[in-house]
């Protein structure tokens, strides 16, 4: 088993900045180490879930072409967390955000984490 617990959601006004983090536990972590891809998806409502950005072991990052440049994935190998630093935020950017792990061809999710963007 797997636990992904996500901290740092919130309301934001438009333009402002928030970081997400999530740290990751359990027993598949601990047997096998190393977390091959680990990043965030999101769901705004009435929307799919969507990737917003990954990063892989090597440090390799993918981003959704909305938030390029705006958002930033890093990862803590040793503490087993990944963080979402999210600058300009749009109001369009409103939505659930959840950690996503994939550690041997299987995925993990978090409960989520709501970000509000508004005035």
């Amino acid at each position: 088993q797997v636990q992904l617990v996500e901290s740092g959601g919130g309301l934001v006004q438009p333009g402002g900045s928030l970081r997400l983090s999530c740290a990751g536990s359990g027993r598949a972590i601990s047997l096998y180490g190393n977390i091959a891809v680990m990043g965030w998806y999101r769901q705004a409502p009435g929307k799919q879930r969507e990737s917003v950005a990954h990063i892989i072991t090597n440090g390799y990052t993918d981003y959704a072409d909305s938030v390029k440049g705006r958002f930033s994935v890093s990862r803590d190998n040793i503490k087993k967390m990944v963080y979402l630093q999210m600058n300009s935020l749009r109001p369009e950017d409103t939505a659930i955000y959840y950690c996503h792990f994939r550690i041997q061809g299987n995925d993990y999710w978090g409960q989520g984490t709501q970000v509000t963007v508004s005035l």
